[in-house]
C-alpha cells in the first residue's frame, strides 16, 4: 500500500487561551490568510485539547475559543475558502494522538524544549498532557496528511518531531501513509518580541500588558503601547547589519516591515538616520490603521456567538470528512478492526 502522491495541504492551529497578540497575528494568522489564496487546501483550528494541558476555566475556554475564531475571520480568513474548526469537535485528533504516542520514543519527548520552558522546576507537578502534547500536535497535522505547516520559529522543533513520528510509523508498518510535513517559516516578523524587552518573545502570559499588543486593543491603546515601547538612544541604521545587538530596535523595524508587507532593508532605507521619536509615531499610525479594523470586526462577530458556533460546526464536519478515512487507514494498518 502506498500513499506517495500526497495532495498539498496546509494545517496549523492556535491555542484558544485568550489574549491573541500582535505576535500571533504576524507570526501566524496573517500568513494563514495569505496561504488560503495560494491554491493549496488550508485547514486551521482552535486547538482546545492543547489548551487544557494546563488548567482552563471551562466558561472562559468556550469564550476564548469563539474569540479566536472571531479573530481568524476578522483577520481575513474566509470559512468558505479554508476549513476552520474547533479541534475537540473532530475525534480523529485524540484517537490518532494516542496511536502516535505509542510510536513516539521517550527520548524524543525528553528533547522537546517547550515542556522544560513551561514546567521549569515544577515538572513533577505538571500534567502528563503538557509533557505528551507534541504527539497530539503530530496527530493534528498527520490526521489530514498535511504537507505544509506554517509555524513560528519556536515551533519548528514540533514539526521536526512530527516528521520523525511519520517516518517511524511508515517504516514500522511498511507503508507510506503519512507525508513528512515541511515547516513554513517566513516573513519579517515570524518571532515578534516584547515591547518592554526585545530579548523575550511577545507573550499573552507576560504579567505586563504593556509588553504586547492584544488584537482586542482599541486604536488609542495600540498607539500608546507603541509610543511607550522600549528603545535605545541611537538613531535607526541604514542597513540590517546595524540592528545587531539592538533587540528593541530590530523588533520595531520587523513589526513595521511585516505590517507594511516590505523588507527590513526597505524600511531602513526609508527611515535610516532617524530617531525613534520620529519613527514610533509613524509605526503607531501604521499599526492602528492595520489592526483597529480587525479589533472592531472581532467585537462585532463576538456579538453573535450562535453564528460563530454554526461556522465551527460546519468546519468540523468538513475536517472530519478528510480525517476519518485517514484514521481508518491508520487503524487498519495497526491491526485494529474497523
Amino acid at each position: 500500500m502506498s500513499e506517495t502522491n500526497f495532495k498539498e495541504r496546509v494545517f496549523s492551529g492556535i491555542q484558544p487561551s485568550g489574549n491573541l497578540t500582535l505576535g500571533n497575528y504576524l507570526g501566524a494568522v496573517k500568513r494563514f490568510v495569505e496561504m488560503q489564496n495560494s491554491g493549496i487546501e488550508t485547514i486551521y483550528c482552535m486547538v482546545d485539547l492543547h489548551a487544557i494541558t494546563v488548567w482552563q476555566d471551562p466558561i472562559a475556554l468556550k469564550t476564548q475559543t469563539r474569540e479566536l475564531a472571531a479573530a481568524y475571520i476578522a483577520c481575513g480568513l474566509d470559512p468558505n475558502k479554508s476549513i476552520l474548526f474547533n479541534q475537540s469537535q473532530v475525534s480523529a485528533h485524540a484517537e490518532l494522538g494516542w496511536i502516535l504516542s505509542c510510536v513516539t520514543r521517550l527520548g524524543w519527548m525528553n528533547r522537546m524544549t517547550q515542556f522544560k520552558d513551561k514546567a521549569g522546576k515544577n515538572a513533577e507537578k505538571m500534567s502528563l498532557g503538557l509533557y505528551a502534547y507534541p504527539a497530539l500536535m503530530a496527530a493534528d497535522i498527520l490526521a489530514y496528511q498535511a504537507t505544509h505547516v506554517p509555524v513560528g520559529e519556536d515551533q519548528k522543533q514540533h514539526v521536526e518531531l512530527t516528521r520523525d513520528i511519520a517516518a517511524k510509523f511508515n517504516h514500522d508498518y511498511g507503508l507510506e501513509l503519512f507525508p513528512l510535513p515541511e515547516p513554513i517559516i517566513e516573513g519579517a516578523a515570524t518571532r515578534v518580541m516584547s515591547l518592554r524587552d526585545g530579548s523575550k518573545k511577545m507573550s499573552k502570559s507576560d504579567p505586563s500588558d504593556k509588553s504586547r499588543i492584544n488584537m482586542t486593543d482599541n486604536a488609542d491603546t495600540i498607539a500608546s503601547k507603541i509610543r511607550k515601547a522600549k528603545t535605545d538612544p541611537d538613531s535607526l541604521p541604514s542597513e540590517p547589519k546595524g540592528l545587531e545587538n539592538r533587540p528593541e530596535a530590530r523588533n520595531l523595524v520587523n513589526i513595521y516591515a511585516a505590517l507594511s508587507d516590505s523588507s527590513v532593508s526597505d524600511v531602513l532605507k526609508e527611515f535610516g538616520g532617524q530617531q525613534f521619536g520620529t519613527f514610533k509615531p509613524i509605526l503607531a499610525e501604521l499599526a492602528v490603521n492595520h489592526l483597529a479594523p480587525i479589533s472592531s470586526e472581532m467585537a462585532r462577530l463576538m456579538d453573535d456567538p450562535v453564528e460563530i458556533d454554526r461556522l465551527l460546526n460546519d468546519g468540523a464536519m468538513r475536517a472530519d470528512a478528510i480525517a476519518a478515512p485517514i484514521l481508518k487507514k491508520v487503524k487498519n494498518a495497526v491491526g485494529m478492526i474497523v
